[in-house]
């Protein structure tokens, strides 16, 4: 028999005595799910469905029939890596909540993905105080099927990799310091610009013809249609200048967004990310959100002590 609360965002003991270990990688208890929990997911994914319909790439609907993603249940998680696995070799990996940001990016980097197991209180639909399972498997996994798709967040946490050791190398600490947090800053962005809120030309439309590949827009069914419908959302081809330097605010819809041409052309795109890097192009980004937090700078340095701790 499921607890009361179940595994509601902040409401789930079994996630609270995880954190209380400080154990950041779980299982996934799905007997603890209450009827309640079941039918947020139900009701989340049948109003949405539509909507994925008409805005969404066509990508992101193929993987969410190769994945069989259920409207009546929220999904195993063992059961969504039988089928992703042998796509792309992502798996979903499930989390008990913050991860790290050098550990996030690594995560990306040996292709599983870190993946929250509660799910949003059904009284408040639309309002997400953190991420939820359905915003991470219905919103981001479906992309994970995608072959050129995850091998661009796979070549995101090679990027990561790349700032921990350039980090390494700077012996003053406060410059290292003060270049990472804009480094990681500017990785946030991108990554919020593009795998979270990210639009592509339609493969085979028109110039303004777009579609929806970023999982924020896609685990959301207001913004969903927003993104292409409201004429006062300002929608931009992707610069990478542009974007590295652009901050964002998370508790509205977004008013700018960025569009690529493609996965092949957001791979480029990461390429690029990374050579800027190397240049120190992204050294002094300008300020402003997202917050960088000391925990998020530790994991980047400690990647690289680790990395280069004998065995």
């Amino acid at each position: 028999m499921s607890t009361q609360a179940g595994l509601t965002t902040t409401q789930a003991p079994f996630i609270e005595e995880a954190q209380s270990k400080g154990e950041l990688y779980i299982r996934q208890p799905y007997e603890l799910y209450s009827e309640a929990n079941q039918d947020t997911w139900r009701r989340l994914y049948d109003r949405i469905l539509p909507r994925w319909e008409k805005y969404a790439n066509p990508k992101f609907l193929e993987g969410v029939q190769k994945l069989a993603l259920p409207a009546d249940h929220i999904p195993r998680l063992e059961d969504i890596n039988e089928f992703l696995r042998p796509l792309s070799g992502f798996s979903a990996k499930a989390v008990s909540g913050y991860v790290p940001a050098f550990t996030f990016f690594d995560c990306l980097r040996l292709r599983a993905f870190p993946t929250t197991i509660t799910i949003r209180d059904g009284a408040t639909l639309d309002y997400l105080p953190e991420p939820d399972i359905f915003h991470d498997v219905a919103g981001h996994v479906p992309m994970h099927t995608d072959r050129v798709f995850a091998d661009v967040l796979v070549r995101f946490g090679e990027v990561a990799y790349t700032a921990a050791h350039l980090a390494a190398e700077i012996s003053n600490v406060e410059e290292r310091e003060q270049k990472l947090e804009s480094v990681i800053k500017a990785m946030a962005r991108f990554f919020w610009f593009t795998i979270e809120f990210g639009l592509m030309r339609r493969p085979g439309g028109g110039p303004d013809d777009l579609c929806v590949y970023g999982s924020g827009l896609l685990s959301s069914h207001g913004e969903l249609a927003n993104c292409i419908e409201n004429p006062r959302v300002q929608r931009f081809g992707f610069q990478l200048e542009w974007v590295i330097n652009q901050y964002f605010e998370i508790h509205h819809y977004q008013p700018l967004l960025f569009v690529v041409d493609s996965f092949e052309h957001l791979f480029e795109q990461v390429d690029l990310l990374e050579d800027w890097m190397r240049r120190g192009k992204l050294g002094n980004v300008s300020p402003g959100e997202p917050a960088v937090s000391e925990a998020d700078v530790r994991s980047f340095i400690d990647a690289v002590l680790h990395d280069s701790a004998p065995t």
